[in-house]
Parts: structure tokens; C-alpha cells; sequence
């Protein structure tokens, strides 16, 4: 399976080998930020499975001082993928085509939400982050 994306002037593509995996949406303000939204939704590619396949030339980093970061398009600003010491970590999820087939959408850091945003009770949330696996999330 082969998933792909692109940027709003669909001048940045890429693709994805594989599966998305650990799709969420983080509430924080920096993500609020970044991605010009109340939250964003954004999945992890497996290490070695994401390619640029055109645009890559027009991409343009912001990484913050921990080594994460995100990559959009100069032309027409859609946040693409976020990265992590230089390599693709995940993927925006308005960016992709077609459907990614994920399970639900895990809510974190939603303590620190935007007071005007409402977030259904049927969710699954995480004022933080969520435990590692093995370490109370099983």
C-alpha cells in the first residue's frame, strides 16, 4: 500500500510505503501555531518509508531546540510533515490523499486547549502526553 499527499498548490508531493501509524491531534499552543488550526492531525511514517517525490526544492524548516520541527511548501505554506533530527517523523493528515485507513484519532495535550474549543467526551484524551506503551496505556 502506498499513501500519498500533497501541499495545497500541489507543487510539494510525496509518498509514504506502508502504513500511517498513532494518528493524533495535539491540542498544545505551539501546534496551534503551527499548524494555523485549533489542533493538528498528523501521523507517524516508519523510519526509511517516506519519499518527496516532486517539490522537495521548495520545502522550507522550522525546528525548534530539541530537533523537531516541521517542513512546508514556500509557495503555499501547507505544513507537510514534521521532522525530527532532520528525517521525516509524520505526516499531516490534511495533506493526504484518499483515505489512510487509521483507527480514531487519539486528543493530547488537551489541557492546554484553546478555552474556546470543545472537544466531544467520547474521545480518547490526554491532558500531556500519553503514557509509553507498557506504562499504564495498555
Amino acid at each position: 500500500m502506498s499513501i500519498t499527499g500533497e501541499c495545497f498548490c500541489g507543487a510539494v508531493t510525496y509518498s509514504v510505503s506502508g502504513k500511517l501509524s498513532d494518528p493524533r491531534s495535539c491540542h498544545c499552543s505551539r501546534c496551534r501555531k503551527a499548524f494555523s488550526a485549533q489542533a493538528s492531525a498528523y501521523a507517524l511514517v516508519s523510519p526509511g518509508s517516506f519519499k518527496w517525490e516532486s517539490g522537495e526544492d521548495l520545502l522550507t524548516s522550522y525546528v525548534g531546540e530539541h530537533g523537531f520541527g516541521i517542513q512546508f511548501c514556500s509557495k503555499c505554506g501547507s505544513t507537510l510533515c514534521g521532522i525530527y533530527n532532520g528525517d521525516v517523523h509524520g505526516v499531516t493528515l490534511g495533506c493526504v490523499n484518499g483515505d489512510p485507513e487509521l483507527e480514531p484519532v487519539t486528543h493530547i495535550c488537551v489541557g492546554s486547549k484553546a478555552a474556546w474549543e470543545r472537544i466531544p467526551d467520547s474521545v480518547i484524551q490526554f491532558d500531556e502526553r500519553p503514557p509509553e506503551p507498557g506504562k499504564g496505556m495498555e
